[in-house]
């Protein structure tokens, strides 16, 4: 009984113990490090969204008076007036099907330390969010019709073209949609440092926000867009005639459970779709 005795003290003072035995006590953090909020683009940015109740069927027909068509002619006196109808087309828009199916085991659910399913469904709300900001960048990349090729950063001149092709189609350019390099780009000219010196409370928050020339300075995150390359582009835009949002299923969320598996579980669902409606309305800048 002595020898025991002694061993146990010897363990204490000379650190014999490790991490995790009984001896060494742990704390474990009683509060889950949740992944990060990215930032995205508000639906606010879409010319119009459409809801479920607007969709009867399957998809969503938009319809277009011709860019510039018609003209006023000269005519002589006695002669035939020329005729110059306008002209009409329709954009056909089938919200697609996204989704994403969580299990868990009774097993987990009954030792965990966090109510894992409500987590689970709470974190693909935001995935889905994301997934959003995704089709609408993929929307503004595949259909503006103008392009500026920058150098290794963006310039004011790259901005000002931008906002040229806009003001060449009789657009009026609101938004700068730009990636988290075009905007490191942008915090590092002097003319917009200058200007925005002490900046609100979301510039103090987040770097550079505000306007440049009227546009609304919006950042996308990286990891949200199509690809990490996006980081180096921005966009240009007349957001009341850019894109649209038809959403034929909000995001639904459907429980279920397993009894073969001794499962419970989750699909998440939405139909949606980011249609672009006057490319002319869009002008996307490229870096290097």
């Amino acid at each position: 009984m002595e020898t025991k005795e002694k061993y146990v003290k010897e363990l204490l003072s000379t650190d014999t113990g490790t991490e995790g035995q009984l001896l060494i006590p742990r704390k474990i953090h009683d509060v889950l490090i949740e992944d990060m909020e990215k930032t995205l683009i508000p639906r606010s940015e879409a010319a119009f969204y459409v809801g479920p109740a607007q969709v009867p069927g399957s998809s969503y027909d938009i319809d277009f008076e011709a860019e510039n068509h018609m003209k006023v002619h000269l005519i002589a006196e006695g002669a035939e007036i020329l005729m110059d109808p306008d002209e009409y087309s329709t954009l056909n828009v089938k919200p697609k099907k996204y989704g994403v199916a969580v299990r868990i085991t009774k097993e987990m659910q009954e030792d965990s330390k966090w109510p894992l399913l409500e987590r689970n469904v709470r974190k693909a709300g935001r995935r889905f969010a994301e997934n959003e900001t995704n089709l609408v960048i993929t929307e503004l990349e595949a259909y503006a019709a103008n392009t500026v090729t920058g150098g290794a950063a963006i310039t004011i001149a790259n901005i000002t073209r931008a906002m040229q092709y806009i003001d060449d189609a009789d657009y009026t350019a609101s938004t700068l949609l730009v990636g988290n390099e075009v905007l490191a780009d942008l915090r590092n000219i002097d003319t917009f440092v200058e200007a925005n010196k002490v900046g609100n409370t979301d510039m103090l928050k987040k770097g550079f926000l505000g306007t440049i020339y009227g546009l609304k300075v919006i950042k996308f995150s990286t990891n949200a867009a199509p690809s990490t390359t996006y980081s180096k582009y921005a966009y240009v835009y007349d957001n009341e005639q850019a894109y649209c949002i038809i959403e034929k299923r909000p995001v639904m969320v459907e429980n279920f459970t397993l009894p073969t598996f001794d499962m419970v579980g989750a699909a998440i669902t939405q139909r949606i779709a980011v249609s672009y409606l006057r490319a002319n309305a869009i002008c996307e800048i490229h870096t290097s």
